[in-house]
């Protein structure tokens, strides 16, 4: 296909096709006789790709750098942008939710409590934005997806983050109560370790990761899986989707303020008579983190140190509470001193 076509099937101008090519996001071929751009289909849903991601803002250096794998299929370039698409879905959302409450509280209140209360509404929205946007991962588990199997397994020295794991991983899949053709969502599902665990059951699982390398071996090793690109904050799941939701050792690279944020989303995507069951490195409230802290600098275990303050280690006690005032029936347990499992049930 040539170049005006291109433009026209993707409502864009040649012009902005050049700019692109320019970019060395794209590099069609050329025609030896006249020099005309050719474009494949892989070539046409690239490019859908990069006008998706530029509309809801991406720079172009990300774009690039999103794409850069030359082997990328025309499946992988649809779960970027409907990964996309959901996101700026879930900003609309959030910004039509702040709008309708914004009247109500106009209509409601006085003047004088109105005008504050829609400040507040406001920078509400302003963080939620801020929130979902400013998520980065800056452990790179693109780097770790062709060798994570071999690392969880791995036996600590001082400090063993993975100590329980298969006991962890075996009870979510015992407590959570799913039937055959319901649907499950592994979020952080990695390499697919803990949601393949549901499909001898006939569940139909999904799995979903910001790393796109990390979806690649999941798909590879668990072809069962549906897999798609996204995270905790912008699950790419329409409202009252799934039955269930399980996660492993994924929550604490959130904050406390995300993780909850993470609850909401879950619930978002949740039916009404929905699960939850997560397994994460938390510990079981303040009063405990600070005792072990204080146990480890004690006995001079600086592995221990350094990787619960590199990461996000959960505040058991904030989640149950979060969950509790949202209508879910809860039951934890407790495997270690920094691993710990959360069930969740809606009422």
């Amino acid at each position: 296909m040539q170049i005006k076509e291109v433009a026209r099937k993707l409502n864009t101008t040649p012009r902005t096709i050049r700019f692109y090519e320019e970019k060395g996001l794209i590099t069609p071929k050329k025609n030896e006789g006249n020099d005309y751009r050719l474009f494949t289909d892989e070539e046409i849903s690239r490019l859908s790709t990069i006008l998706t991601l530029r509309e809801i803002g991406v720079p172009i250096r990300e774009i690039k750098k999103r794409l850069e794998n030359k082997n990328m299929t025309m499946s992988d370039y649809l779960n970027i942008q409907r990964s996309a698409l959901y996101e700026q879905w879930i900003e609309m959302k959030d910004m039509i939710t702040t709008i309708d409450r914004m009247i109500e509280v106009e209509q409601t209140d006085q003047v004088k409590h109105a005008i504050n209360n829609i400040y507040e509404l406001a920078q509400h929205l302003k963080n939620l934005k801020k929130i979902r946007k400013n998520w980065q991962d800056k452990w790179d588990f693109d780097s770790w997806a062709a060798d994570f199997d071999h690392y969880i397994k791995r036996d600590g020295h001082t400090f063993n983050v993975h100590q329980d794991y298969d006991e962890a991983l075996n009870r979510v899949i015992n407590t959570i109560e799913l039937a055959s053709g319901e649907t499950c969502v592994d979020i952080g599902t990695g390499t697919g370790n803990l949601g393949a665990k549901l499909l001898s059951k006939g569940v139909h699982v999904i799995g979903i990761d910001q790393s796109e390398q990390m979806l690649m071996v999941c798909k590879e090793k668990h072809p069962a899986i549906e897999t798609r690109k996204g995270h905790f904050l912008a699950l790419p799941l329409m409202d009252n989707q799934v039955d269930g939701i399980i996660s492993s050792y994924a929550l604490h690279h959130l904050t406390d303020n995300e993780k909850l944020l993470a609850l909401e989303e879950m619930t978002r995507v949740l039916k009404s008579n929905g699960q939850i069951c997560i397994a994460d490195l938390m510990f079981v409230n303040k009063e405990h983190r600070q005792q072990m802290m204080e146990t480890y600098r004690r006995e001079g275990n600086t592995e221990a140190i350094y990787s619960i303050e590199d990461e996000y280690y959960g505040d058991r006690s904030k989640l149950v509470d979060w969950l509790m005032q949202h209508d879910y029936i809860v039951e934890t347990y407790q495997f270690n001193n920094i691993l710990s499992m959360i069930y969740a049930k809606k009422k």
